[in-house]
């Protein structure tokens, strides 16, 4: 097995190229996250002060958050569509421009209507942004290091969230909210230029478009290497690409299963994030702000996340995705007990684990799962179905609250969603490992076609 294979770098070079799409797809996520928290940091002035949009009743303000998930799903779903035909980075640079500009239209917007529809076109771009990143870093990082390269980047979701917490306790008052929208708009002037310039397109998605020539000058220029045995078009029938490929036999039963990991994912995630701190006030925790809870699950998340991956990357995602499931089931089932609140802040740490951590690793196994032709349309499945599951998460919750169902019922409602997601986990049929076919670099002195292998 070739080093490149176990995961180290084919040059100094190579490492370079792809830690520069790991720190942008990285800052991009992370404002993603910021985007979605956000609208929860200044929701109290918009309700509090009419002359802001209007008068904003709660059920108004319940809608207008979920219509940034619905635009996240619909962009998922619509960069899943075209995404594998028009290419990782040109998606990448749309995205952020799109995403940039709705939130610096938002915060220009003087009625309810207006701030809904700009908040939906918003999440259009970070759905585009999701579907995205997931497939670039399958293609661009050693095969050893995917899944932590993957954590990395989908770490900006929680971590984007507390930027965002603790950006509104520090400057809301000062700058307002529509200041702290205009914060969320910066990538297009500090990240969009960065990646205009050091962004490549994947070689290994040129090599699938049949674009050899074009992915050997990017291998070359980044020293990014190429699949092993790289086959020139021959005129043989034409792999199906995108959502096409989904519904093959091939992948149709790990697409469906995959896509209701993501739903119980994703239903965890907001329905804690959303209705935690007022579940535990319920219960007669105080943990000093609601906001205590929400960064020690989100800082699990993090921390756990990342080490959850690191196992991945040697064990495989699989085994790892149902475990931590299993650990969101336990910490949830520990909530109902009564503990300090050391050992209760302890498990919300483990719970940020095994919810928003296990969505982190989904993403990695998802974009790993599919061959180059489907990847960017897999990624945009899970997160457009899964999203689903991130607008019944608060609904579930507010329902029980509002259905006056004990706290300890409600944690047993989220530890059984958990389980099931455990169970499907193991369902997940394995895919040929040889998908992902390992890399080689070019070297033009040492083949018939300038860095590649060509065969047939």
């Amino acid at each position: 097995m070739s080093s490149t294979e176990r995961g180290s770098w084919a040059s100094a070079r190579h490492r370079s190229s792809v830690l520069w799409v790991v720190a942008i797809a990285a800052i991009a996520i992370l404002f993603d996250g910021y985007d979605l928290v956000v609208y929860g940091t200044i929701l109290p002035v918009l309700m509090d002060d009419p002359g802001q949009i209007g008068a904003l009743s709660a059920s108004q303000a319940g809608a207008l958050g979920s219509y940034a998930l619905i635009g996240v799903m619909v962009g998922a779903l619509t960069c899943g569509a075209i995404g594998d035909h028009f290419g990782r980075r040109k998606m990448m640079l749309i995205n952020i421009v799109w995403f940039s500009v709705g939130m610096a239209l938002a915060s220009f917007a003087t009625s309810i209507t207006s701030f809904g529809l700009l908040r939906f076109f918003t999440g259009i771009g970070v759905g585009g942004l999701v579907a995205t990143a997931g497939a670039m870093i399958a293609e661009f990082a050693p095969p050893g290091r995917r899944n932590l390269f993957n954590a990395i980047v989908y770490s900006g979701v929680p971590a984007g969230g507390v930027m965002a917490s603790i950006l509104a306790i520090v400057l809301r008052d000062a700058i307002g909210w529509r200041g702290l929208f205009l914060i969320g708009a910066l990538p297009l002037l500090l990240l969009f230029p960065l990646a205009w310039f050091r962004l490549p397109e994947s070689p290994v998605w040129l090599v699938a478009r049949g674009r050899i020539d074009e992915a050997e000058a990017v291998s070359l220029k980044t020293g990014i290497p190429l699949p092993v045995n790289v086959t020139r078009p021959s005129g043989a029938a034409a792999e199906k690409v995108g959502f096409r490929a989904l519904a093959s036999k091939q992948y149709v039963w790990g697409t469906a299963l995959l896509g209701l990991m993501s739903f119980a994912g994703l239903l965890l995630t907001y329905g804690l994030n959303t209705w935690l701190p007022k579940i535990m006030e319920n219960a007669g925790y105080n943990a000093k702000g609601s906001l205590s809870f929400l960064l020690v699950l989100n800082g699990g998340a993090i921390i756990g996340g990342l080490l959850a991956s690191r196992i991945a990357d040697v064990t495989g995602p699989q085994r790892v995705v149902a475990t931590t499931f299993g650990l969101a089931a336990l910490a949830l089932l520990l909530f109902t007990f009564g503990f300090p609140l050391p050992v209760l802040l302890a498990s919300v740490a483990i719970a940020g684990v095994g919810t928003i951590g296990t969505q982190v690793l989904i993403y990695g196994f998802v974009s790993n799962y599919y061959s180059t032709s489907a990847r960017a349309a897999g990624v945009a499945w899970c997160a457009g179905f899964g999203r689903l599951g991130g607008i019944f998460g608060p609904l579930i919750g507010g329902s029980l609250i509002s259905a006056g169902i004990s706290s300890e019922s409600a944690f047993y409602v989220f530890a059984g969603i958990a389980v099931l997601g455990c169970i499907v986990t193991f369902f997940v049929p394995k895919q040929n490992p040889h998908l992902n076919a390992a890399a080689v670099p070019v070297e033009k002195e040492n083949s018939s076609e300038p860095g590649v292998t060509v065969v047939g």
